[in-house]
């Protein structure tokens, strides 16, 4: 009979524990989608609010960009260089560069691009969000008749997206340049055929599925820091119980979103 009790107990806890992780990511997705409808509406963009958002635009942006560019191509010169050597000495030069650019701009600079910008940024901008809840800040706004979902919560979500989409820009663009440079050098006599490789691998299919994966990168590491600090914080909880939720969903949705490219592209 007791062994029959505990059974329970455990079947019911473990109930309990799927039906709060799904309330979890309702809630999530209706937060995000009220955050999207509101980037979209015009009134939203009054003055104090386009200062807020340019405000977390810059910080979220500018300090990050020299750092992450200089590491991402240092990064792209050592690989590329890598994959060009090894390349030539089996006679397959001409798959090195298409190679470096599939694995680089495809596939890896968005997504550090994305993990970047979310430990740097919107995380730690979730935990101050987070902080402004527990000391009832929010909704004092909220009470004087100012949404605090236009006025703290949007700028930060613009921040990390502009922050993620400038990033993979800049740092692809850059690979691109590095393995050229890495492949033929200081001259122009490849950049035909250079050219017409990075055709062959964008194709319209494949550079849709890079922009649209870049995108939703750049709204997942965004609302999701938000969202769970809106949503999951309770009397009694730690920072880094917030954060660690915070992270682990993210993370699910990001190789989700990876999962799904890669299926595009190489199905």
């Amino acid at each position: 009979m007791t062994s029959l009790v505990s059974w329970r107990d455990a079947i019911g806890q473990f109930g309990r524990s799927i039906l709060q992780w799904m309330a979890g990511w309702v809630r999530i997705v209706h937060f995000g989608a009220v955050i999207v409808v509101l980037a979209v509406t015009p009134s939203t963009y009054g003055a104090e609010n386009r200062a807020a958002m340019a405000r977390h635009i810059y910080l979220d942006t500018v300090p990050v960009l020299l750092s992450f560019t200089v590491m991402t191509s240092v990064f792209s010169l050592v690989l590329s260089r890598i994959v060009v050597v090894t390349a030539l000495s089996y006679g397959l030069t001409r798959y090195a560069i298409e190679m470096v650019i599939r694995v680089l701009v495809l596939e890896l600079l968005p997504l550090a691009a994305a993990l970047f910008v979310a430990l740097r940024c919107t995380i730690p901008s979730g935990s101050e969000l987070a902080r402004l809840r527990r000391r009832g800040e929010i909704d004092a706004m909220a009470g004087t008749g100012v949404d605090p979902r236009e006025r703290e919560v949007l700028p930060r979500v613009m921040g990390g997206m502009v922050a993620t989409l400038t990033l993979a820009a800049v740092s692809s663009v850059g690979a691109m340049v590095l393995s050229y440079l890495a492949m033929y050098g200081f001259t122009l006599s490849g950049l035909a055929g250079y050219t017409r490789m990075f055709g062959q691998v964008f194709t319209p299919a494949v550079a849709i599925i890079f922009m649209l994966k870049t995108l939703f990168f750049s709204l997942t590491v965004s609302l999701v820091p938000m969202a769970s600090a809106m949503q999951d914080h309770r009397a009694g909880d730690h920072r880094t119980s917030a954060e660690l939720r915070a992270l682990v969903r993210m993370f699910a949705v990001v190789l989700a979103i990876e999962v799904v490219a890669l299926v595009g592209n190489y199905s």
